[in-house]
């Protein structure tokens, strides 16, 4: 059979796209939404990775194994033994205030100070006064000099009966008027000095300065108003500040006078402030006020902080644990003792644990717990002292899982 040859080179494809469906493009505003939903979820997912979980840390406290539980309670205030409401022993408009609440100030530094401009004034007079008293003084003793001189004279005279005795005396009577005058001038000196001196201390007294080393708690007056000594005025403003001493701190605690027993001087206590109910402060029975309250049947205590906190601030509200007494020095000493808040504990498989917090997570540990007293239970071992250890953890809550406190 005889195969028919074909010309390849008529052959041609037809690029034309006229005769195809046309392909709709998606619009601008929606690759924008998907990107905007993209990224959303991308911070979503860092977000759920990053974000810890709320929780409440406690650290972990060592308790010394010398001290003996509470043998009774008793709850007070933090009060500063060493107070003081600074006030002007002028009145005065307020001009300037140097120092604000937190402020520590030292004995005799200026605080504030008060219009001064008539004080000013009535020392220059006094000052003066002083100056023209000095300048009657020269005057009398010129005229003393004077006196005496004539009468020396009229003396000679009279012993040469040259003059009558009756003139003598009358140069002698001028002489003692002349050495009166020299007195009463001094005189005059000494009580213009005085009144000098006295405009002094007033001019002082407008400057108010601290009357001891402490700080400032409150600001009572601005400047403008007008301030006047403690009492002197019922429309004025009496103390300017408010100052404590902040190492003079102790706690003050009402103890029923049929537990009073139960309380000597020097005892141990144990100080829980509302403001850090982790941390717990050694103290001692500083005072017992020789006098009881006869409306509520109790006796004040004074409670002593052995370790100072800058933290504590008068007016805390404050809980005292008293203590047995310690073990005597002669006995050797003993080890620590751990415990942490009994709502840090949880049970797993039957056996104790906590979570650590490490590194922003929450790492589940075995303990092996001791006894309990007053919130607390002891760790016989797993963690260590100053873990930090979350307490009412979430059910929720898994070991490794990132976790925040809460402020």
């Amino acid at each position: 059979m005889k195969t028919e040859e074909v010309d390849l080179s008529t052959l041609t494809i037809d690029r034309s796209r006229d005769h195809l469906p046309k392909r709709r493009r998606a619009p601008a505003w929606l690759w924008v939404v998907l990107l905007a939903l993209a990224g959303l979820a991308i911070w979503l997912a860092r977000s759920w990775e990053t974000a810890g979980i709320g929780v409440q840390v406690a650290t972990v406290a060592a308790l010394s194994a010398a001290s003996a539980s509470p043998v009774l309670n008793a709850s007070g205030y933090v009060v500063a033994q060493r107070q003081a409401d600074v006030a002007s022993k002028a009145t005065g408009r307020l001009v300037a205030l140097y120092v604000g609440p937190g402020d520590r100030v030292t004995s005799g530094q200026m605080i504030a100070r008060i219009e001064s401009a008539d004080m000013a004034a009535r020392l220059a007079e006094a000052r003066a006064n002083v100056a023209v008293a000095k300048a009657a003084l020269v005057q009398a003793k010129a005229a003393d000099d004077e006196a005496r001189l004539d009468h020396d004279r009229k003396r000679r005279l009279l012993d040469a009966q040259l003059i009558s005795s009756s003139e003598f005396e009358i140069v002698e009577a001028r002489r003692i008027r002349a050495q009166a005058g020299v007195v009463s001038a001094e005189a005059v000196i000494a009580a213009a000095e005085a009144a000098a001196r006295s405009a002094e201390v007033e001019l002082a007294n407008t400057d108010i300065r601290a009357p001891f080393d402490g700080t400032v708690l409150t600001k009572n007056a601005d400047v403008g108003e007008i301030v006047a000594p403690m009492g002197s005025s019922a429309t004025s403003k009496a103390a300017v500040v408010r100052i404590a001493d902040m190492t003079s701190l102790l706690v003050e605690a009402d103890v029923s006078e049929r537990n009073l027993d139960q309380v000597r001087i020097g005892a141990p206590c144990e100080i829980t402030l509302d403001a850090f109910p982790d941390t717990r402060y050694r103290g001692v029975v500083e005072t017992i006020v020789p006098t009881a309250d006869r409306a509520k049947a109790t006796v004040l205590t004074k409670i002593r902080f052995v370790d100072r906190d800058a933290r504590v601030l008068p007016e805390m509200s404050a809980k005292v644990a008293f203590l047995s007494a310690p073990r005597a020095a002669s006995d050797a000493p003993a080890a620590l003792r751990l415990a942490v808040p009994g709502g840090a504990i949880v049970s797993r498989d039957g056996r104790s644990a906590v979570f650590v917090v490490r590194d922003a997570r929450a790492i589940e540990t075995p303990i092996e717990t001791g006894a309990a007293a007053n919130g607390l239970v002891e760790v016989l071992g797993g963690i260590a002292a100053g873990d930090r250890v979350v307490v009412n953890p979430p059910a929720s809550l898994q070991n490794g899982d990132r976790v925040e406190r809460h402020q």
